[in-house]
């Protein structure tokens, strides 16, 4: 049975203005692990929203189907704007040379027009080639044919925008493959910096590491607001923790200052951080205990995060604020459109919101 929330009716399913699980299917991840153990598929559809998963992925598959010196004759990158699937089957159809296998890569899949022409080759594709495609910005109708054709002998990975506060998860996997590590406050300062634009979020993670000392492993805040131009003291992350402790002095000095720093305050992602925050702070009410480590591994956020603000806000709010401050959020982003006729200045609304916040 689900908890009740001081003051709120009790439900069961997760709090309805949270996202969606994602649909399954292949991860990159699983693609990756196929790879490194040597299974190539003869075919891979790779299309979605998030165009960092596929260049990763389609770049990955080539280095290991390939060794270097074999590229320059097994290795055929095409761009779909600029052929037609005719051309794309006649190459796929050809033997490797002195190698295993051959490789075609097809960029910008998109857009090539003919692309049924490909249906036939794929329900019966030469097992010596790797054929991928690189579906951008969009994806492929799983009716039609041959999308069908291609999970059968193939694979199709969806690859989907990550949601905000799944960012600084993917800054933390980011540096341990490098082998290094990433401060909380940091990690959340660059993806508030960046927003949700991996290419753009890898970019900035490498100036990083290049700017960090030689005997240093840890990326801090200190680092991230010399080459960003952030404040470490106040931001969409400090204001979290202002407002979770319910901290009034600290909260209005960070308010104070995005209102004098219009150029580096934007509200639209100040609202989406608060919206995410206490969204975080209602679920916890539902959290199988009220242990720390509980709290965390129930909404997939390390310990130290959800004790900075997370956990001290459950305590200091009661479950029926929470549900308010998530409507007033909606209506503070409403307002900030124009909706209802509002012509209040971005620093305004967010004063407006923080003291309906802590009062």
């Amino acid at each position: 049975m689900a908890r009740t929330l001081r003051g709120v009716l009790p439900f069961s399913a997760r709090y309805s203005c949270t996202m969606a699980a994602k649909d399954s299917g292949p991860k990159y991840t699983d693609i990756v692990k196929d790879v490194d153990a040597g299974k190539f598929l003869p075919v891979y559809l790779l299309m979605g929203d998030e165009g960092y998963y596929i260049d990763m992925v389609s770049q990955y598959i080539a280095d290991k189907a390939l060794k270097p010196e074999e590229r320059d004759f097994n290795l055929d990158i095409i761009y779909g704007a600029e052929a037609r699937g005719n051309d794309i089957i006649n190459i796929a159809r050809q033997y490797p040379m002195l190698a295993e296998r051959r490789v075609v890569l097809v960029r910008e899949f998109q857009s090539l027009q003919d692309k049924d022409t490909l249906t036939d080759y794929v329900k019966n594709p030469n097992p010596s080639t790797v054929l991928i495609f690189c579906y951008k910005n969009g994806r492929m109708d799983a009716r039609r044919s041959l999308c069908a054709e291609i999970k059968k002998n193939g694979i199709v990975f969806d690859s989907k925008r990550l949601y905000e506060n799944e960012l600084p998860g993917f800054v933390n996997a980011f540096m341990a493959r490098k082998k290094k590590e990433i401060e909380p406050a940091a990690a959340q300062m660059l993806c508030d910096h960046v927003g949700s634009d991996l290419s753009r979020l890898v970019t900035e993670m490498d100036k990083l590491l290049m700017a960090l000392p030689q005997n240093e492993n840890r990326v801090g805040a200190s680092l991230v607001e010399e080459l960003t131009g952030m404040s470490k003291d106040f931001n969409n992350f400090e204001l979290q923790n202002a407002l979770g402790n319910r901290d009034i002095l600290k909260a209005n000095q960070i308010v104070k200052y995005f209102d004098s720093n219009p150029r580096s305050f934007a509200l639209q992602p100040t609202l989406a951080a608060l919206f995410n925050f206490f969204s975080d702070v209602l679920m916890a009410y539902f959290a199988p205990s009220s242990s720390d480590e509980d709290i965390a591994k129930f909404l997939g956020k390390s310990v130290w995060v959800c004790r900075q603000a997370i956990i001290p806000a459950r305590r200091s709010y009661s479950g029926a604020k929470v549900m308010s401050i998530i409507s007033e959020i909606r209506k503070t982003d409403a307002k900030s459109k124009g909706v209802g006729g509002y012509r209040s200045t971005p620093g305004d609304l967010l004063k407006e919101l923080i003291f309906f916040i802590l009062h």
